[in-house]
Parts: C-alpha cells; sequence; structure tokens
C-alpha cells in the first residue's frame, strides 16, 4: 500500500494531500510541489519556484549585486532571501575587510531583511534562524547547501550565474534526479557519529557515488540521530557527488525545530517520505559493526578504519566547520577529554559552528571541559575549514571535524590533512596520534 502523493496549495506549511497511484520518492515530491504539479518522473525537466534562496558574504552581493545591476533587475521576494556573513569574518586582512563591507553595505541598501552577520557557519545558522521547515524548495550559493535536506526540504547548492536567476525571478529548472536509498540498520556503538557513517559510504562509493542525484539516508540508525548529527549526513552528501542529502522528517525534527521557532504538526511533516514501492537504487549498511573510520589525505573517500593509522603523529587537531562543531559534535569532544589533557605538542583549536552553539557548550560546562584540556577557542566561522582566517602551517599533519582535505584547502599545500569525527579528533588530541575514542570512552 503506497502512501499519498502530495501537492502543497498554500506552501509548506498547510499540506493539502492528492492521492496519486504510482509510488514517489521523497525527492520527487517536493520536486512536484515546487513546479505545481501533481507528480514528477525522473528524467523530466521542469521549472520550480523557490522558496528560500542562501547566500554568503563569498558567494553573495559581490557577485550578485554587479549582475543585478547591469540587467536592471530587482530582487525577486526580500522576505526569501537569506544572507549570511561568515567566510571572511573576522576580517583578517584588507581584501576581507573590502568583501564584508560591501556585504554590509548592499543589505543595508536592499534592507534584507534576513541577515546573519558573525553568527556563525551558514549551513547552521540557516536552520536555526528558523528558515527552514520540511516541504521547502531551497537553493544556496554553497556547495554544502544540502545540509538543508536533512529537514526533510529539497536544498542544494548552484553557483553565481544560476543565483543571479533565481534572485531576479524566483524560479530554477531542474531535471528530476533518480533516488539512491542508503540505508542503515542496527544502532551506532559508543563512540562512532554521523561522521563516521558518511566517511563510510564515501569508502564504499567514491566521491561520485552519488552521480549529482537524490541521496535519501533512511533507516534506523539514521531515525535514531539527533538533528545536528542528520545535518552532517545530508551536509556531506555533496562530498558524494549527489545533488541533495534527503531525511524524511520525524518528530525528531519538529521537536528541534520548536526549540528554534518553528511549530509544526504531525499533519504538515505527513506528506514527506518516500511512498513504498518507490523506484531507486539501494544501498545498506550495518550501524552496529560500523568502527571510527578516518579519510586520509588528500580526499574525503581515501578512507580507512582508524586502527590502520593509530600511529600517524599529530600536530594539530581542529574541531570546527558545519561537520564537526555543532553542540552534538562539542559534547562528543567534552565525553573524550574530560578529566584529561591534551598531549605534549598537540594543538587543539575549536570553531564552535554558530554562537548558539557555543553559548550551549557554555551552559553545560562544555566550554570549560575542553578549556582545562587545552583547547585554543576560535571564532564562530568557517575559518580554517576554507583556508579562512585561522589558516594551518606549512607541514603540519592535523586530524580535522572538517568535510573535505584536498591539498592545500585549509591553508598550507604541504599540511596532510586528515578527517575524523568530532570523537576521534579529541581522542587524537589526547594521545599525540591518531586514536580510537572507544579505547578512551572504555
Amino acid at each position: 500500500m503506497t502512501t499519498p502523493n502530495v501537492r502543497l496549495e498554500q506552501g509548506p506549511s498547510s499540506p493539502r494531500a492528492r492521492v496519486e497511484g504510482t509510488p514517489s520518492t521523497l525527492a520527487q515530491k517536493l520536486i512536484a510541489r515546487a513546479a505545481g504539479r501533481e507528480r514528477v518522473t525522473v528524467g523530466e525537466i521542469v521549472n520550480c519556484r523557490v522558496d528560500l534562496a542562501m547566500f554568503h558574504d563569498s558567494s553573495g552581493p559581490r557577485r550578485l549585486a554587479p549582475m543585478l545591476a547591469e540587467i536592471g533587475a530587482p530582487i525577486w521576494d526580500k522576505n526569501k532571501v537569506v544572507l549570511v556573513i561568515d567566510h571572511f569574518v573576522p576580517e583578517a586582512d584588507d581584501a576581507s575587510r573590502r568583501i564584508v563591507r560591501f556585504a554590509r553595505d548592499w543589505a543595508a541598501e536592499q534592507r534584507l531583511p534576513h541577515v546573519h552577520d558573525s553568527q556563525g557557519i551558514c549551513h547552521v545558522v540557516l536552520p536555526q534562524g528558523g528558515h527552514l521547515r520540511p516541504g521547502m524548495f531551497a537553493v544556496g550559493g554553497d556547495s554544502h547547501s544540502p545540509t538543508g535536506g536533512a529537514f526533510g526540504a529539497y536544498m542544494f547548492g548552484i553557483g553565481a550565474t544560476e543565483m543571479l536567476g533565481v534572485v531576479a525571478t524566483g524560479e530554477i529548472w531542474v531535471q528530476v534526479p533518480h533516488t539512491i536509498f542508503l540505508r542503515w540498520i542496527g544502532r551506532l556503538t559508543a563512540g562512532v557519529s554521523a561522521k563516521d557513517m558518511v566517511l563510510q559510504m564515501l569508502g564504499r562509493l567514491g566521491m561520485n557515488g552519488g552521480q549529482y542525484q537524490a541521496l535519501e539516508f533512511c533507516g534506523e540508525a539514521v531515525q535514531a540521530l539527533s538533528m545536528p548529527e542528520r545535518m552532517t549526513l545530508a551536509n556531506m552528501a555533496a562530498e558524494l557527488g549527489a545533488q541533495v542529502g534527503l531525511i524524511a522528517p520525524d518528530a525528531t525534527t519538529t521537536g528541534w525545530l520548536a526549540q528554534h521557532g518553528v511549530a509544526l504538526t504531525a499533519a504538515d511533516i505527513a506528506p514527506w517520505h518516500s511512498d513504498e514501492g518507490a523506484s531507486g537504487i539501494r544501498h545498506a549498511y550495518d550501524a552496529s559493526a560500523l568502527e571510527p573510520q578516518v579519510a586520509l589525505p588528500h580526499s574525503p573517500a581515501n578512507v580507512r578504519p582508524v586502527a590502520d593509522v593509530e600511529n600517524t603523529r599529530v600536530d594539530i587537531a581542529y574541531i570546527g566547520a558545519c561537520t564537526g562543531a555543532k553542540i552534538d559534535d562539542l559534547r562528543a569532544a567534552a565525553r573524550v577529554l574530560a578529566g584529561h589533557r591534551v598531549a605534549p605538542g598537540v594543538q587543539l583549536l575549536v570553531a564552535p559552528a554558530s554562537l548558539r552553539d557555543r553559548e550551549a557548550a557554555e551552559r553545560e560546562g562544555i566550554v570549560q571541559t575542553l578549556t582545562d584540556a587545552g583547547a585554543a577557542w576560535l571564532p564562530s566561522s568557517c575559518g580554517a575549514c576554507a583556508g579562512y582566517g585561522s589558516r594551518i602551517p606549512e607541514g603540519a599533519t592535523v586530524i580535522s571535524t572538517t568535510a573535505r582535505n584536498f591539498k592545500g584547502r585549509m591553508g598550507a599545500a604541504t599540511a596532510q590533512v586528515f578527517l575524523g569525527s568530532p570523537y576521534t579528533v579529541a581522542a587524537s588530541a589526547l594521545r599525540g596520534r591518531i586514536a580510537d575514542a572507544r579505547d578512551v570512552l572504555a
């Protein structure tokens, strides 16, 4: 038996279901609603109405303003635009100051109502600001915009020219993707997290495993994850080469959104899931058997179990970025480091993903725990993840919670950057070498 296909007549907050006989995937339902269609089929090219467009100081005003002026077009709907200033703050040099000043001046000139300045990383600030909800169709001027899929929204990254079209018209075309179902059975064990799940998938499927299609993360282990952990999965759909990474919304979703000012009912989220029997490619994983994973330089898909590289000495342990410094990530690091000090010669750097996460960590005593362990605190911004501000020095060996470890991305091209979960990064800081957090937690 299949559940109804859906069209939202008045937007994603008030769904009215219309029954269709053919099973549809979540991706198809979201696109159909945005296209004003009762259903869509894989391979179709359709024009979609955009509910929200997000861009930041690097991808937004400095690129969009001159193009909008050239074509003489206004912003189609300022209430549907969100600007996050997160890449070049705090300003480290004159170039950064010019970029940030331009973004602030343009936002003021345009009277944009939704501007988050120096509040944290866009992919975290956006949902914390109450801008996302299930059923939405959204675009972002950043490759990790699929983070929005954790909330049951169809959100993907686009370039400046595509964003110009969206900002001027409120529309964009898409080709309806195949769905690749990534089902996780069982439950994660202590010291293993969503970051290990996505690294496992990268090791198996590679960076083109998503084939610019729709990934849907599902199964018991995914349903058991918190929203910050789900955001990590959806975010790194980009590393898997997908257009979007989706998770069907549930009570965990509505509970988290309620805490951030978005009140939804069960009826609001009921339509947004794949029908039983919907077609797609399927892969299965066992969460209970998963051990900590690490990506070796210089690719997120160059993955091995932590046990294979445990003797690798580290100079810097970096807990930061949208995939590794949300409140649950900081909690994980604190569990490992409570009552301990980092190894001599190791620099532990912590850059909370947002000011809200930093404040929550302060209330819970996490900031004090990590400070006592020897952590140095950095601003809540993209920072070293994107090679801005706190750059990684020449020749350093780094274990990082970031999403990417391409040569030179975090700073010096001679740096060797390994990727791991917050558990793994914290344990590595403690041991002075890449380490399995389960040994510490035990």
